[in-house]
């Protein structure tokens, strides 16, 4: 098989050599059609990057580090593997850093991302009560965060699902299916949490119904905690789970304690996980659009690489109610 030199590529691109090492390298001036064509032609000919000697000249080491909180989430797993997917189609590598919502872990795993040099971090939620923050001395890595509030907005690009308007749309359904005392059902609290309850109150709000905690607001620990809330919450009708593993979990709890959904108990979700539309009864949630949120990822990290500034930018990415069976 030939060996084919950027000489070669830049005959058959009739480019010159200087502008097939801007391509290569993501540096300079160049259009977004003459970057496909040198892309196109390397990849016919087989034409090898030399990586190591490129990242040595330009500081350049083309891999994105990815900070997930809980890979086995199902979430979690579907918006990791699209983000690694529009990274590889341009032609970057990632690192992907499973931090089991441990903090330690996660200085550590930002430590060797800084010492890999990484050029870029995309950060994803995660159940801390403070933002992300860091700084390299190494070099500048630019990062951005996926439902993880930044310390400091003006210093990166904030992505999230809309998960106030999300809460209010799926509070507001129970309530147009009949409900008349729903209660939001939460483990651990982060940033989304956090605004999942907000639209959780504010549907109550809307229905003139005043929250009280202790009513409308249960922290699921197990199945006998449940019961003991149920037994002084008798009116409870409907339950709001801020995530589709706790709903799910609810509806063995209610199968267990013998309650019928949605006739007596209605159940929503959030996210809409494979499993949702497994589950018996199927489960009606909202559900979050991970493609638009890796694409928007993606972009806003070549455009931070690119030193295109978008700091301070935030992007809402609109959610969708999808019903099923455990709703009325």
């Amino acid at each position: 098989m030939k060996q084919y030199s950027i000489k070669d590529i830049a005959k058959l691109c009739n480019v010159s050599t200087a502008t097939v090492s801007r391509v290569i390298n993501n540096n300079g001036r160049f259009s977004e059609k003459t970057r496909q064509r040198v892309l196109d032609v390397i990849k016919q000919t087989g034409y090898k990057i030399d990586n190591n000697a490129r990242s040595l000249r330009t500081n350049i080491t083309f891999t994105i580090g990815i900070l997930v909180p809980d890979i086995k989430n199902p979430f979690f797993a579907d918006l990791v593997q699209k983000i690694e997917e529009l990274l590889f189609n341009k032609n970057y590598s990632t690192i992907i850093c499973n931090t089991d919502k441990n903090e330690q872990k996660e200085k550590a795993y930002l430590r060797m991302l800084e010492n890999k040099k990484v050029d870029g971090i995309i950060v994803i939620s995660g159940s801390y009560q403070h933002g992300f923050k860091f700084q390299s001395s190494l070099k500048e890595i630019p990062y951005i965060c996926i439902d993880r509030e930044p310390e400091n907005f003006h210093n990166t690009v904030f992505i999230s699902s809309n998960h106030y308007q999300g809460a209010l749309d799926a509070t507001n359904y129970l309530f147009q299916k009949g409900a008349e005392s729903p209660v939001v059902v939460v483990k651990k609290v982060s940033s989304s949490v956090k605004s999942r309850i907000d639209g959780f109150k504010e549907s109550l709000k809307n229905h003139s119904l005043k929250f009280v905690k202790s009513r409308h607001e249960l922290k699921l620990q197990s199945q006998s905690s449940f019961a003991k809330f149920l037994q002084k919450n008798p009116k409870t009708d409907s339950l709001f789970a801020v995530d589709d593993g706790i709903a799910m979990e609810l509806l063995k709890y209610l199968k267990n304690l013998g309650y019928q959904v949605p006739q007596q108990i209605q159940v929503i979700g959030f996210d809409d996980v494979p499993a949702a539309n497994i589950v018996t009864p199927k489960l009606t949630t909202i559900q979050q659009n991970t493609r638009e949120i890796a694409q928007t990822a993606v972009t806003s990290m070549m455009h931070a690489i690119n030193k295109q500034n978008e700091k301070g930018s935030q992007f809402l990415i609109p959610t969708k109610l999808i019903i099923r069976e455990t709703t009325k």
